[in-house]
């Protein structure tokens, strides 16, 4: 018997025509293989999650993916609330900028909470405005463009799809925050290609809050061939670029730190260097705030940044000696630590966490940006190269002097510690003269 092709129409009556082509590849070229919707679903319900998209094992409130156009942020956020789901009675909310983009992109699109159901597909009901499953959990929609919606309902988690594309972000999220008051863990999910926005500044700073990145490349095997080619040759090393491909957030105007002197900066390791420190721009307090940990080496009269090492939420004898073994690894002759923050007490600590190399003490006399403008120089002059992709590092570089507000740029302040070390201090780079 021959085996008759599903149609479009089949696989998804609601939607338009249009739908095949917004698939990823991989499935579209199944369908065109004879496999129903339903496998299709199916094989969108099985599909081994990128890193960004693993749902945070760490305890959280708030979970904040920032991701490029097409990195699979509708994928992440469908697929956390189809776990939720699988627990009966919940009531979930489901945000977007408008009705339209909550049916059509969150509940089904082709990477929507309907298509990554697997065999428990929820039923949407329109005239209610909500998504139904079959053990009791509703997930209802709202538009951002109506905060007070969201005044009297409760929830007991909710997924905020395009953060920074509502048109009243924080007056949302405050409602919408308020009527998290179910269940033992309320929480919260937001996905969202970045913008420089106080708003999101904002969000990122608060405690609770977890941050997965994801730029468009790591899922180019669902985007259409050439896709990322073309947009590159167009808008390569420009800030719209680093934001939404790369999905980091970038300053407009008057930032230190361009996207396309940091595109530029990309090369391989030397095979030796001339001297290599480790800078540490230590935590604010002994209760969880980020240690900034970058390693950088010098030759030839560039600057070779090989490692971001930092982390957050350890205590004060935990990330000494993470610096500790950071200094080990690559054989660094300094460890140079901000004495800003406990003076001698930094020297003390890592030298109880077992850290061999000498321990420098610098002291800020001058503000962030300040520090960081002859560092910006050098990336300017190509006379920075980063060894390796370090997402999170770039995105504080191109933040960095900013008076948005947001978290604390503790790796960005160990880089420009560690350059400025290397390439400013000694004969080594430019000066600056006061006329």
């Amino acid at each position: 018997m021959t085996k008759t092709q599903p149609s479009e129409s089949d696989c998804l009556p609601s939607m338009s025509g249009d739908w095949l082509n917004s698939i990823p590849l991989s499935r579209r070229n199944a369908w065109r293989a004879g496999r129903s919707c339903r496998q299709l679903e199916t094989d969108n319900a099985t599909m081994v999650p990128l890193s960004h998209q693993v749902i945070p094992e760490v305890n959280w409130r708030t979970w904040v993916l920032l991701g490029g156009r097409g990195s699979g942020k509708t994928f992440a956020g469908a697929r956390w609330i189809n776990t939720l789901a699988r627990e009966s009675g919940r009531t979930l909310a489901l945000v977007g900028p408008a009705l339209h983009d909550v049916r059509e992109v969150m509940v089904e699109g082709p990477s929507g909470i309907k298509a990554l159901a697997g065999p428990d597909r929820p039923r949407w009901e329109a005239g209610r405005k909500r998504l139904v499953w079959s053990n009791g959990t509703v997930a209802y929609a709202f538009s951002a463009e109506d905060p007070d919606s969201l005044r009297g309902p409760q929830f007991h988690a909710g997924w905020a799809d395009e953060f920074c594309a509502w048109r009243n972000p924080e007056t949302v999220l405050s409602n919408l925050r308020f009527g998290l008051r179910l269940g033992a863990l309320p929480r919260l999910m937001v996905t969202t290609t970045p913008r420089p926005m106080p708003a999101l500044r904002r969000l990122l700073a608060q405690g609770g809050t977890v941050i997965s990145s994801g730029a468009t490349q790591t899922n180019a095997s669902h985007l259409s061939p050439g896709f990322l080619a073309h947009l590159n040759d167009l808008y390569g090393g420009t800030r719209l670029a680093a934001q939404e491909l790369m999905g980091l957030i970038v300053e407009t105007d008057g930032a230190l730190f361009r996207a396309q002197d940091l595109a530029q900066a990309r090369g391989a390791r030397p095979a030796s260097l001339d001297r290599i420190v480790v800078a540490v721009d230590p935590p604010a307090s002994a209760h969880g705030d980020a240690c900034g940990i970058v390693v950088v080496g010098r030759k030839d009269g560039r600057a070779y940044v090989l490692a971001d090492r930092t982390v957050r939420g350890r205590s004060p004898d935990g990330w000494a000696r993470v610096v500790a073994a950071v200094a080990q690894e690559f054989k660094a002759a300094q460890v140079m630590a901000e004495a800003n923050q406990g003076g001698e007490m930094v020297r003390t600590l890592l030298a109880q966490a077992g850290c061999g190399a000498a321990v420098k003490l610098v002291h800020a006399r001058h503000g962030k940006r300040v520090r960081a403008e002859p560092v910006a120089a050098l990336y300017e002059q190509g006379r920075v190269v980063h060894c390796g992709d370090f997402p999170a590092l770039e995105e504080e570089m191109m933040a960095l002097g900013s008076d948005a507000g947001g978290p604390s740029p503790d790796r960005a302040d160990a880089l420009v510690w560690a350059i400025s070390g290397l390439m400013l201090n000694g004969r080594e780079g430019p000066r600056i003269r006061r006329l």
